[in-house]
């Protein structure tokens, strides 16, 4: 298993931690405008990737990621999982099993590529407290 350094910076090596120590069947979805990141047919997962260059006690979940990976869940017979990393670890989340209690705030439309400009985003919060810190596995 690869030792969690707080390095992880993209959802690309986040995808590659999570494939080289826990899920080797892991793949990409192919699908470009695709509301989740990528899947295992073994473990039966729909998972939406997150990384965030700082780290919060609460993390951030958009309803529109959480409307459709639980439409896939249902649509697919899938679990629904959201997987964050920060500094301090990797964190996964069964989003099906949270009661969200959703607000809209004015948000920058990416962190990603340096878009600055804000729209309406309605959103939620998972506690890193109530997920699997998968760094201590």
């Amino acid at each position: 298993m690869t030792i969690y350094n707080g390095n992880i910076k993209s959802e690309k090596q986040l995808f590659n931690y999570l494939k080289t120590n826990f899920i080797s069947d892991l793949e990409r979805t192919t699908i470009a405008i695709a509301r989740y990141d990528c899947y295992s047919h073994h473990h039966n997962l729909d998972i939406e990737l997150k990384c965030r260059r700082t780290h919060y006690d609460k993390l951030l979940i958009e309803q529109k990621k959480y409307d459709a990976l639980m439409k896939r869940a249902t649509n697919f017979d899938t679990i629904p999982v959201y997987i964050n990393s920060t500094p301090k670890g990797v964190w996964a989340f069964y989003i099906a099993e949270y009661n969200f209690s959703w607000e809209q705030k004015s948000l920058p439309i990416t962190t990603e590529f340096g878009k600055k400009f804000h729209v309406p985003k309605t959103i939620s919060y998972v506690t890193v407290s109530e997920g699997i810190d998968l760094t201590k596995i």
